[in-house]
């Protein structure tokens, strides 16, 4: 087996990624070392590479939405096996706390993220701990099942952890790269989907992705007249918006669902939300537990992140393109040539 671990890096802020190899070290006896087939692009990821949240260490190999194959297991792994189909999402390993000891491992304190104090999958090979590797189902495409395992567990978990119903009014806040996803578990799970898009060309798209119908986010007037509908608003923006317009959106005792890291302070009528009873909440990936749930689900329920996939050597290109933000939806790198 290949010691050396061929990757692409960034060695400094908002710089350019480069070729980078390392020396991972013996294979711990909980370890798993993956063959890294396909890795996906995530938001994250740039906001790693660029430092945006100060805990970057350089250099960077980003990449945590793996897919590929078991190329060697560790001597005390038990549950998985070479040439096994097994992805990779935020967590590479949790630890030691309350939460590590329950079905809550993505909520451990302790957990260890993929691409922050090691090395993540834009690389030809990745290795984590064997409790956040998950096997892939036969029938779900390796090109496709990485997002799954950021961006289509981060819209999945909430509605799982939140009991979200099947008779459900529901509404989707951002129809991108976790926002198309949202459409498609939603519909799914049974519920009646409402997509909240700024963008004309994308409402004809979020109807095919299972939106019912669709409100224009930039008219007041259309959020207004939606006022006291939705049991359940998911969203998945990064940027600020008037938060109390779509609060009053909700029907009673109705929740609103943060899992897009917008970075500004909330702004929120407290009496928005006493005098409806509702419940404003976050919510981050999922246990192995729920990403195996979910896996099951999509491949039953034909659920598919829609990706543009781009050869590995072609990452810096691949960045600049989710950077202008034309995309439709999620971006794949491949080492399959």
């Amino acid at each position: 087996m290949t010691k050396t671990i061929k990757a692409y890096a960034a060695f400094e802020e908002k710089g350019p990624l480069k070729p980078f190899e390392y020396d991972p070290g013996a294979l711990g006896k909980n370890e798993v070392e993956i063959e890294v087939h396909y890795c996906g692009i995530c938001h994250s990821d740039l906001s790693m590479i660029d430092d945006e949240w100060g805990m970057t260490q350089y250099p960077i190999v980003a990449g945590h939405e793996v897919a590929g194959k078991i190329n060697a297991v560790g001597e005390n792994v038990k549950g998985l096996s070479v040439g096994q189909n097994v992805g990779l999402g935020w967590h590479s390993g949790y630890g030691d706390c309350p939460s590590c000891s329950s079905s809550d491992l993505n909520l451990s304190a302790t957990a260890q993220p993929t691409i922050a104090g090691r090395h993540g999958g834009f690389a030809d090979r990745v290795r984590a701990d064997a409790q956040s590797v998950v096997a892939i189902p036969d029938g779900v495409d390796l090109a496709t099942a990485g997002p799954l395992f950021c961006a289509g567990i981060t819209v999945f978990n909430p509605l799982v952890q939140f009991n979200v119903k099947p008779t459900s009014k529901v509404a989707v806040i951002g129809i991108g790269g976790l926002g198309h996803l949202a459409l498609q578990f939603l519909n799914a799970w049974g519920c009646e989907v409402t997509a909240f898009t700024s963008s004309e060309s994308k409402k004809e798209e979020a109807l095919k992705l299972g939106a019912h119908r669709t409100l224009n986010s930039r008219d007041a007037a259309e959020i207004e007249a939606a006022a006291n509908q939705f049991d359940f608003i998911i969203s998945t923006v990064n940027v600020k918006l008037d938060w109390n317009a779509y609060v009053a959106t909700l029907a009673p005792k109705g929740r609103f669902v943060f899992v897009g890291a917008t970075l500004e302070p909330l702004d929120l009528d407290a009496f928005g939300l006493i005098l409806k009873q509702a419940s404003v909440s976050g919510s981050v990936v999922g246990s192995p537990e729920t990403i195996a749930t979910m896996l099951d689900f999509a491949k039953l329920h034909g659920v598919k992140p829609q990706v543009e996939v781009f050869p590995m050597s072609k990452v810096n290109e691949a960045i600049e393109k989710l950077k202008s933000g034309d995309i439709h939806y999620r971006i794949v790198l491949s080492n399959q040539d």
